[in-house]
Order: C-alpha cells, then sequence, then structure tokens
C-alpha cells in the first residue's frame, strides 16, 4: 500500500492549519444517550447494539494511577483513571467526527481577583494523587522549583470557602498548568484572599502561613479572566475550531471535551502547547513556560502521523504512538511532539508500539520530523491528560 498525504507534487508537504486537523468521518453508533444530549458512558469498548451504557461518578479519592492490565482483555470496559471524570464515551452517533466526549469537573480559583476555572487530572505525588483522583506522575516533580511551575495556593478546608489562588493565567508570559502545591495556614483571623500580593501581605503580617508542599500537579486552566478555550460547534473534525464540545460550564461546573484515541490504549485531551503558532492552530491555550518541560526530563513523547493510512490521528492519518500508557512511572501528560511521514515506497501499515515505529524508522519506511516539517526541527510540548484508558478501537 502507498501512502496517502495531502503533500503537493514537490515533496513532503509545509503543514498548513488544515493538516493538523482530521479528515474522517463518523465512527460507530450503538452509544445510549443521555438525557442532557450527551452519550454516556460506554460499557463495552467494541459499542455494539447490545451493551448497556451506564454513567459513573468516580470519587475524588479513588485512587487514580491505573493498572496496565486493565485494558488487554477485549471486552474490558473503559476506565475512567481521574477522579473528577463525570461521564465520558468512547465514540458517538451524535456528530461526525472520530472522537467520543469526556465530561470533567471545574475547580473555581483566583487570579488578580478575577475568577478563573481549571480542571485536575495529574500530580507528581503517588500519596497526593490517591487522595485526589489524578494519575500519579512520577516525572512531574522534576519540575519542582523550575521556571516551568506556577504557584497554587490551597486553603485550609475550613477557610470560608476561600478559592485557591493561582500565581498566573493563560495570556500570561508565565503560564503554565504545572504547578506547585502551596498550602495556606491561618495563623489569625482567615479573610478574604484574591491574589498572591494578598497571601504574601497576610505572611507579612504574622497572619498566614505557607507550607510548600513540593507537589507538582498538571491543572490545565480552561476558562480565565479574558477568556476561554474555544468550543467545536461543527464537530466534524479532530481539532476544528475547539476542543470543547460545548461552554465550559461554571454554574454546574463541568468541562466537556472531545476524547481522542492514541495507542497504547490511551484516551486524552488536548488543553495547551508552548510553541504559540502550534496553540493558534490547535485552538488551545498558549503555556510558554511549559517549554522547560522537556530539559528538565518531564515529558514522554508523542508519535503522530502526517501520511498514510487515515484514521482518527491528529493530521487524518491513524491514531498517534505514545511512549508509554498513564499510570506507568516514565508516563507524563507532556508530550514531546515528533511527526512521522511513509516514504513512498513503503509498505503502509498501521503502527500500534514505539518499537514498531522506531523498527520502521531505521529501516527507511518513515521519516522521523522533531516537531513537524514547519518547525524545522523544534519540539514543541503539547499538554494532552489521558482521563481514560481503554482498548483501541481503531481498524484500518
Amino acid at each position: 500500500m502507498r501512502p496517502t498525504t495531502g503533500s503537493d507534487p514537490g515533496g513532503f508537504p509545509v503543514l498548513s492549519r488544515r493538516q493538523f486537523i482530521v479528515r474522517s468521518g463518523k465512527r460507530g453508533a450503538g452509544v445510549v444517550l443521555l438525557g442532557g444530549g450527551l452519550p454516556a458512558i460506554l460499557a463495552a469498548c467494541g459499542g455494539d447494539d447490545e451493551t448497556q451504557a451506564t454513567t459513573t461518578q468516580p470519587s475524588p479519592t479513588t485512587a487514580a494511577a491505573p493498572s496496565p492490565e486493565a485494558t488487554t482483555d477485549a471486552e474490558t470496559a473503559g476506565d475512567a483513571i481521574v477522579g473528577d471524570v463525570v461521564e465520558f464515551a468512547l465514540e458517538s452517533d451524535e456528530w461526525a467526527g472520530a472522537f467520543g466526549f469526556v465530561t470533567l469537573r471545574l475547580h473555581r480559583g483566583l487570579f488578580d481577583g478575577s475568577d478563573v476555572y481549571f480542571i485536575r487530572t495529574d500530580a507528581s505525588d503517588p500519596d497526593y494523587a490517591g487522595e485526589n483522583g489524578l494519575v500519579a506522575v512520577p516525572k512531574l516533580a522534576e519540575l519542582a522549583g523550575s521556571d516551568v511551575v506556577g504557584r497554587l495556593y490551597l486553603p485550609e478546608d475550613d477557610a470560608n470557602e476561600q478559592p485557591p489562588i493561582l500565581s498566573t493565567e493563560p495570556g500570561q508570559d508565565d503560564y503554565s498548568p504545572a504547578w506547585q502545591v502551596h498550602q495556606l495556614r491561618w495563623t489569625g483571623d482567615p479573610q478574604p484572599l484574591e491574589s498572591v500580593a494578598d497571601v504574601e501581605a497576610s505572611v507579612a503580617d504574622g497572619v498566614l502561613e505557607v507550607d510548600d508542599s513540593g507537589v507538582v500537579v498538571n491543572f490545565p486552566v480552561v476558562k480565565w479572566s479574558s477568556g476561554e478555550l474555544p468550543v467545536d460547534d461543527e464537530q466534524t473534525e479532530y481539532l476544528g475550531p475547539g476542543q470543547l464540545l460545548e461552554p465550559p460550564d461554571t454554574d454546574g461546573m463541568t468541562a466537556t471535551f472531545k476524547l481522542h484515541e492514541c495507542f497504547p490504549a490511551s484516551w486524552y485531551i488536548v488543553v495547551d502547547t508552548d510553541l504559540q503558532p502550534m496553540a493558534d492552530g490547535m485552538q488551545v491555550a498558549h503555556s510558554p513556560a511549559l517549554a522547560g518541560a522537556t530539559d528538565a526530563g518531564a515529558t514522554g513523547r508523542t508519535n503522530v502521523f502526517m501520511n498514510g493510512i487515515e484514521g482518527s490521528g491528529p493530521m487524518g492519518f491513524q491514531p498517534s504512538i505514545f511512549d508509554t500508557q498513564a499510570g506507568d512511572p516514565e508516563w507524563s501528560p507532556y508530550w514531546d511532539h515528533m511527526t512521522y511521514a511513509w516514504a513512498d515506497d513503503a509498505e503502509v501499515r498501521v503502527l500500534t508500539t514505539e518499537d514498531e515505529l522506531h523498527a520502521a524508522r531505521d529501516a527507511g519506511e518513515l521519516e522521523e520530523f522533531p516537531g513537524t516539517p514547519d518547525t524545522g526541527g523544534e519540539v514543541f510540548v503539547v499538554n494532552c491528560p489521558v482521563p481514560v484508558i481503554a482498548d483501541n478501537t481503531f481498524e484500518a
């Protein structure tokens, strides 16, 4: 089989924004719809007509680290591995796009007196992750004390319902979805805090103490003082106009994302990236500070196909291949983006592991582009948390 590609006759394409968009159509049906119009959780990965679908609301105290064996059986249902998952489906007949959905709880914070809303997915410390229903990502510990992390100030439970305080937000030069957790403890009468300046003033007055936990979390901001993640009202393509399927619900405190398939057995969302042109093309938040995550050793790797077998991947071809699965000690939601193109004379086929991909590369069947051909060898970092693990369903 010769590769299918959107390139011009002169060779490898110069990637346009359009080439980051999936062109495949509707996937399978058999999804039970809830009263609100969104599909319920699939009770089996195949999603056949006789499958009974259910909803689930995992406790936020549920341990989040998954077992790789949890998805080896073809009859095993997908598992939400983030405690804030309200519901999800791997596919839907409600839209033409080759993606499912996942609804996550929102959390309110404050940045310089303005409301910000974020989701919670990952943490560096396994105990903290288990207590808060997050995926344990030991690699994130490498970011502690670095310029990559912002500061997240968490109040005591009884501190008059004080929202967390964030040190930055999208639109700021130092924004990153990675935060170092600081615990606030009042030694005097609690008072409202709206900013880092208020925290520092209360500390100076001797009425507030701040304990640096050393824990680094991945809490991407979905809505901020000057904007929010855009909504895809077309629902036909991987990227399209946005990664949300509806506006953030700040009354019900939920956000509903497209849910994408990746090998091995990973279903992920896309929230931000460190490279501005890619953030614009992907319609996600720009996180400039995240650029330092690679040198800090806090990233994994995603391998994206720019030609070959058409499918549900970011560029319209087979799903991407990640270097390991969420829950593995080497996993990270921060992905160094690599792009691959099949040679004209290659035997194009579906690859499902990084070992297979590297073997094809080393045999001259695939050409490797750090980042994309457009970035000239510059790798960029994409924040793609994995809230669900389930058997892969893609077939050529």
